[in-house]
C-alpha cells in the first residue's frame, strides 16, 4: 500500500513564523521537513490505510500507541520523541460531554502526528488557525495551545456541573424535594470525567516537567499554567462529587425519616384499634348468653363504648408521651 493512499484530515508544513502550507507529503522524515519548523499530520483512525502508514512511518511502540482501541492519558518519552495521549470533553452534536474523546499524538523534533476517532474541538481550533495562517510556530507552542484548549473546555464543563450542584443544594436546603434521578445522573457524569482527568493531570505534569529540545523553556511555563488549571478542575470535580454525595445522603435521610414516621403512625393506629377489635370480636360471637341480645339500644351502647375506649387509649398514649 502506498503512502499516498492515506487520507489525512489535514496536513501542514508550518514555518517558524506560524505560516502553514498544506502538505501533500505524508512522510514524517523527509528532506522538506528539515526546511520548516515542523510538519503536522492529523489523521482519522477509521482510515483503512492508517495501520500500514503508521507501521511504515513511526517507531513500533509509537505506532502501537497510536492505533490502540482504548487509551488512557499518558506522556512518555521514546527515543528523541514523545508519546502523548490526552482526553477532551465531547462537544460533538447529540453527545454527552463526559463521554470524553481520545487524542493520540506522536511528537518528534520536527513532526507531529495526531489521530482521533471523534472530532476534538481543541485540535480543530488549531487546524482553523493553520488555515488562516496563524498556526503555532513551534512544536512546543503547538502542545501548549492544544493542552490549553483541552483544559479550557474541561474547565467550562466542570463549572457547569458545579452550577447544577449549587441549584440542587438550594432546592434541598429550601425543603423541596430533590429528584433522585437528577442527582444520580450528575454523579455518573462526574465519575466518568474523573476517571480520565486524574491520569490526564499526571500526563500534563510529566509534560510540564519535560526536559529536552522538544519544548522551549518559555513554552513550558505556559504548559505548567495549563497543568495548574487541570489540577483545579480535578479538585473541583472532587468537591462536586462530595457535595452530590451529601445531597444523596439528604435524600436518603428524608426517605428514612418518612418511613419511620409512617411506620410509627401505623403502629399507634394499630395499638388503638387492637383492643377495639378484641371488643367487637367478642361481641360478634354467635353463642348464647351474650349480653344485650334483646336490648334495643345495645348496638349504640357498644359503639359509644368503643369510641370512649379509643379516646381513652389516645389520651393514655399522649400522657405517656408515646405520641
Amino acid at each position: 500500500m502506498s503512502l499516498t493512499s492515506i487520507q489525512p484530515i489535514c496536513a501542514f508544513d508550518i514555518n517558524t513564523d506560524g505560516q502553514a502550507l498544506p502538505s501533500a507529503d505524508m512522510q514524517c522524515c523527509s528532506a522538506s521537513v528539515d526546511q520548516i519548523s515542523y510538519r503536522w499530520i492529523h489523521l482519522d483512525l477509521t482510515d483503512p490505510g492508517i495501520n500500514a502508514w503508521a507501521t511504515d512511518q513511526l517507531p513500533d511502540i509509537a505506532a502501537s500507541a497510536l492505533l490502540q482501541s482504548e487509551t488512557r492519558p499518558r506522556c512518555d518519552a521514546l527515543g528523541d520523541g514523545m508519546i502523548l495521549n490526552l482526553r477532551g470533553v465531547n462537544l460533538n452534536p447529540e453527545a454527552s460531554p463526559e463521554d470524553m474523546v481520545s487524542l493520540r499524538l506522536w511528537v518528534s523534533r520536527n513532526c507531529i502526528i495526531s489521530a482521533r476517532l471523534r472530532k476534538v474541538w481543541a485540535i480543530d481550533t488549531i487546524r482553523e488557525g493553520a488555515l488562516s495562517g496563524k498556526a503555532p510556530a513551534t512544536v512546543g507552542a503547538f502542545l501548549a495551545e492544544l493542552t490549553h484548549g483541552l483544559s479550557k473546555r474541561i474547565e467550562a464543563v466542570s463549572l457547569e456541573l458545579e452550577d447544577q450542584t449549587d441549584d440542587l443544594e438550594e432546592v434541598a436546603l429550601g425543603g423541596s424535594k430533590v429528584p433522585p434521578e437528577t442527582v444520580a445522573a450528575l454523579r455518573q457524569t462526574v465519575i466518568k470525567m474523573r476517571r480520565f482527568l486524574n491520569p490526564q493531570r499526571e500526563a500534563l505534569d510529566a509534560l510540564a516537567n519535560w526536559s529536552g529540545p522538544l519544548i522551549e523553556e518559555n513554552t513550558l511555563v505556559l504548559i505548567r499554567e495549563t497543568c495548574n488549571r487541570s489540577r483545579r478542575s480535578v479538585e473541583a470535580l472532587d468537591s462536586t462529587r462530595e457535595r452530590l454525595a451529601v445531597i444523596q445522603d439528604h435524600i436518603d435521610a428524608d426517605r428514612a425519616q418518612a418511613l419511620t414516621r409512617n411506620g410509627y403512625l401505623l403502629s399507634v393506629v394499630a395499638a388503638i384499634f387492637l383492643p377495639l377489635g378484641f371488643l367487637t370480636g367478642l361481641f360478634g360471637v354467635n353463642v348464647g348468653g351474650m349480653p344485650g341480645i334483646d336490648a334495643p339500644y345495645a348496638f349504640w351502647i357498644l359503639t359509644v363504648a368503643s369510641v370512649v375506649t379509643g379516646i381513652g387509649l389516645y389520651l393514655v398514649f399522649k400522657l405517656s408521651k408515646w405520641l
